[in-house]
């Protein structure tokens, strides 16, 4: 797997000197506003920063890409597990196969259709579909029909209208069938990308074998799936070490097939239920130093959407929304039926601890005093804007003239028919100002007809 990452080569670049001098460093922030990434000696350069002037201007500098590209909204999801079942023997994650304390659970159709009612009278559009890497005798058929069940809930006119899905690596035509059955991004963690730190935290099961996980994404690719997502469970190596190791599968995938990630997820490492490594982490990544990793990917791949989850607690996502955060998860739940059971017994099939717990809405109000929009665009996905050619508009910042629109005209629907009344006369004064202040003035009375028309009942309004 050398030609994907190289582990002699990040060796020998992080001990060696490197450059972190202010004039430096500021030459380096004033060329990723050019929003083409960094090359990877500027990318070590940032890494090393520890002047609290410098990493104030390179926590600037992310937000101002992050805005220049996306705009000013944050798009929401919430993760729907469907099962807790799995063959892997996984340190640091409750749903390993020899935690036989867990409550497992593999819901139904019916269940999983009850999951589905809740998300949507919450205000979801949005659901990442996650399992446990175990299907059962109906294998990927299982997953394939949860889809199913999950697009043909409605309630009220609304639906869930993208699901992205994180499961087990599949070969090249199993990946041919899911792409089928219309997903928006197939989503796969290396979790770490250190090898041998790999094989002592993965003892058994498929997902022990390195090569095959690191190679998912080349066979995603050949089975026709447009856009993949990857990520790093920060807290299990040496965080530099990741960075640039995820930068080189990065560069492969660029060499490769012409395109990168879709997104880039950076969890950090929380307590799991019977898993005594997830309580004291190998390599503990300190808020400022995961500040530093989410501003310095943002640079590094600016067209990328970077995913941070509800394991963080209020607070830090609170800072970490003006980093380079583009896409968030609210209201989740990490256990098969947590939607629709709020027991203590239930929770006891979590995958881990949460953060944030509060509810969609509460997440939302506090989006709105931050001047967010909170986004639950599908647009992009159902005009085509995938693949290569959402790279093509992402990457000089021209997807901004389709997110923002969109961005707005999701987050009146959620006014208009769950918002409560003070979130409402909050939500519509921020339209407003995003109106004035970012969409340009030949554009606003477009938009503004859209608004007219989902005040007088319409949805489902995108372009």
């Amino acid at each position: 797997m050398k030609n994907i990452i190289n582990h002699e080569k990040i060796v020998n670049e992080l001990n060696q000197k490197t450059d972190t001098s202010p004039n430096h460093i500021l030459e380096i922030l004033e060329h990723a506003k050019n929003m083409k990434g960094l090359s990877y000696s500027e990318v070590l350069s940032l890494l090393h920063v520890n002047d609290p002037q410098l990493l104030s201007a390179l926590f600037q500098t992310a937000s101002w890409v992050k805005e220049e590209i996306y705009g000013k909204r944050l798009v929401l999801f919430a993760p729907l597990y469907i099962s807790n079942l799995c063959n892997n023997e996984c340190l640091y994650c409750a749903f390993r196969n020899n935690n036989h304390k867990l409550t497992r659970r593999s819901l139904g159709q019916d269940e999983i259709q009850a999951e589905t009612q809740n998300l949507i009278k919450e205000g979801h559009q949005r659901i990442l579909l996650v399992a446990g890497e175990a299907y059962g005798r109906q294998g990927l058929d299982y997953i394939l029909n949860s889809i199913n069940t999950i697009y043909a809930v409605k309630s009220n006119h609304h639906c869930i209208k993208r699901i992205n899905v994180n499961i087990a690596p599949l070969e090249t035509n199993e990946f041919k069938r899911l792409n089928e059955s219309k997903i928006g991004t197939y989503q796969l963690f290396q979790e770490t990308y250190h090898e041998k730190t790999y094989h002592q935290l993965h003892l058994k099961g498929p997902k022990a074998n390195y090569d095959y996980r690191l190679k998912t994404m080349d066979r995603a690719f050949a089975g026709g799936i447009k856009d993949v997502g990857i990520g790093v469970l920060f807290g299990l190596f040496d965080w530099k070490y990741e960075i640039l190791a995820l930068l080189q599968h990065i560069h492969y995938l660029e060499q490769e097939f012409g395109i990168g990630p879709h997104t880039i997820s950076v969890p950090r490492i929380e307590p799991a239920y019977e898993s005594s490594l997830s309580y004291n982490p190998p390599y503990p990544v300190t808020d400022e130093d995961f500040k530093k990793i989410i501003a310095v990917l943002r640079l590094a791949v600016p067209y990328t959407g970077i995913i941070l989850s509800t394991r963080e607690n209020v607070a830090f996502r609170k800072v970490a929304f003006h980093l380079g955060v583009s896409q968030i998860s609210a209201g989740s739940k990490t256990n098969p039926g947590g939607y629709t059971t709020h027991d203590n017994n239930a929770r006891m099939g979590e995958q881990f601890s949460l953060g944030d717990t509060r509810r969609l809405l509460d997440v939302i109000k506090d989006l709105v005093k931050q001047a967010y929009i909170p986004s639950f665009c599908t647009g992009c996905y159902r005009m085509g804007r995938v693949g290569a050619d959402f790279m093509d508009l992402a990457k000089p910042g021209l997807i901004k003239e389709h997110c923002l629109p969109n961005a707005i005209f999701t987050f009146k629907e959620y006014l208009n028919d769950f918002a409560d009344e003070e979130l409402k006369i909050a939500g519509n004064n921020l339209i407003k100002n995003i109106l004035s202040k970012d969409i340009s003035s030949n554009r606003q009375e477009d938009i503004l007809k859209n608004i007219k028309q989902i005040d007088c009942g319409k949805r489902d309004v995108y372009y």
